[in-house]
């Protein structure tokens, strides 16, 4: 896709009302400091669109962001973060959970894990949520560049059998470092969410995603 323009649109907070867009959105669940915000400014070449942190926790809000005023990409919370307390927990949780119920034009959801460790309690969790809303979620390993190449495979592997996810579920290796993995996402994208044609001029101005 020709990335024309991005900006954060909306951010709802706990309590706070969920727009009514209009264009589809493409949501990314995952832990805390899994690489959401990386993997977002990777997707549409920006380096700070979304803010990354050493700290997890960081993203308390569901945030929406207009890509060429086409569509959405919708950072959800990071859950799993141990030094929050359990009712700030919940409360993140149930953003995600009025999200992934409320939402009318959500098109595909991304769950990111860390494919250096096995997927936690939580990200099982979340991946039979979404899987009881009736979306499929697309697997995203992030985090490529941490182990070697002869580890790929396996740990790939370990994360299937660790969801239970079948060989129609798809997972994509993905480095915010090397970007591999991105034009793999995109295709994920623009399968729900195809782009209108542009003019050879219009492409020349614009970045190539």
């Amino acid at each position: 896709m020709v990335i024309r323009s991005v900006q954060l649109e909306t951010v709802c907070g706990i309590g706070s009302k969920l727009p009514v867009n209009d264009k589809p959105e493409i949501a990314f669940a995952g832990k805390s400091n899994v690489g959401k915000s990386s993997l977002i400014n990777a997707l549409v070449n920006r380096k700070s669109l979304a803010r990354t942190s050493s700290q997890p926790g960081k993203t308390q809000t569901i945030n929406f962001y207009n890509i060429n005023d086409q569509l959405y990409f919708v950072d959800l919370p990071g859950y799993g973060y141990a030094k929050v307390s359990f009712s700030l927990k919940e409360k993140w949780g149930e953003m995600i959970e009025n999200y992934l119920k409320k939402s009318r034009q959500l098109k595909t959801v991304f769950l990111l894990i860390d494919i250096r460790h096995e997927p936690s309690e939580n990200d099982r969790l979340m991946y039979e949520w979404i899987l009881s809303q009736g979306y499929e979620p697309v697997i995203i390993a992030t985090k490529l560049d941490k182990i070697s190449r002869n580890q790929r495979n396996k740990q790939i592997r370990l994360i299937r059998e660790s969801l239970k996810a079948d060989s129609s579920v798809r997972i994509i290796p993905f480095s915010a470092v090397s970007k591999e993995g991105r034009d793999e996402i995109w295709e994920c994208i623009e399968a729900v969410c195809p782009a209108p044609q542009t003019t050879s001029a219009a492409k020349d101005k614009s970045i190539d995603s």
